[in-house]
């Protein structure tokens, strides 16, 4: 499978439903251009791993929307089967009121332009992080029963912001506020002389 990251990410129309529950018929990716976008799929509504995934998102929205990034959700479903799972209560299995789009796939088009279309017809758990440019810059792929880590998202939404900014490279395990390194021989040497033993 050829990897999208450094390539401009497919772009969709389709149907999603937004935060406040409305139906946007003609939902395009390209109506966040001059934003970081998390874009994620998701195997299927009314399931399992994925309303943890959604919740967790929601509860990090804030942290991502004060960074200029927003996140779009992403599955198979229709959007009647969206609406219908946000207004089931979070103790019934729902997913409650998320403040975020989630985007129908009915046709499976955008899972199997993003590379996680599995055979059967659902998605694997795909995480994007699509630049300002449109340029996919970190992907990560998850089988079925294994959760994502929207903390580790976060942090690379902050670690690419840091490198647009600064110019120097994030190593291993970075966190918003660690030292970097300049990307040099010379640089690396002073980060491993720094921090190596750690």
């Amino acid at each position: 499978m050829k990897t999208l990251v450094t390539r401009q990410a497919p772009g969709f129309s389709a149907t999603a439903v937004m935060a406040d529950n409305s139906i946007k018929e003609d939902f395009t990716l390209a109506d966040y251009q001059g934003k970081y976008v998390i874009l994620f799929f998701y195997p299927l509504d009314f399931t399992f791993v994925c309303p943890s995934e959604i919740l967790a998102f929601n509860r990090y929205l804030e942290n991502f929307k004060v960074k200029n990034c927003e996140v779009i959700g992403v599955s198979i479903d229709s959007q009647f089967s969206h609406l219908a799972w946000k207004n089931t209560p979070v103790n019934e299995g729902g997913i409650g009121q998320v403040r975020f789009p989630l985007v129908a796939d009915l046709n499976k088009s955008i899972s199997r332009r993003y590379g996680v279309l599995l055979e059967e017809g659902i998605a694997l758990r795909g995480t994007f992080l699509i630049d300002k440019e449109g340029v996919i810059r970190h992907a990560v792929v998850n089988d079925l029963p294994l959760g994502r880590n929207i903390a580790e998202a976060l942090r690379m939404v902050d670690a690419l912001q840091f490198h647009e900014e600064h110019g120097e490279v994030c190593p291993a395990n970075w966190n918003e506020g660690d030292e970097a390194m300049t990307p040099t021989a010379e640089g690396v040497a002073k980060y491993l002389t720094d921090h190596g033993s750690r």
